[in-house]
């Protein structure tokens, strides 16, 4: 648990509260599943990906960049080439 995750977790929590909402009206607000609410307000210390910290933050109104977020796995398609030539 770090601090960034469970000043997350509260403050989700606290907008839910504040607004009256379920974990599953929040998802729908923000376009994420309800098991990623649950997650992120669980405070299990997760980073989230860019797009989920931007969702956190548009909903909870606070300035770009305020939740830390980690770099996404890249798809197998978005993978750096292998300089190597495969002819021999």
């Amino acid at each position: 648990m770090s601090a960034e995750s469970e000043r997350l977790a509260k403050a989700l929590i606290e907008f839910r509260e504040a607004e009256g909402i379920s974990a599953r009206d929040l998802a729908r607000r923000t376009e994420l599943s309800e098991a990623t609410i649950r997650l992120y307000e669980s405070d299990r210390g997760q980073t989230p990906v860019p797009i989920v910290a931007r969702r956190f933050e548009e909903v909870l109104g606070w300035e770009p960049g305020s939740v830390p977020s980690a770099e996404p796995e890249p798809l197998d398609g978005d993978r750096p080439s292998d300089s190597r030539s495969v002819d021999g």
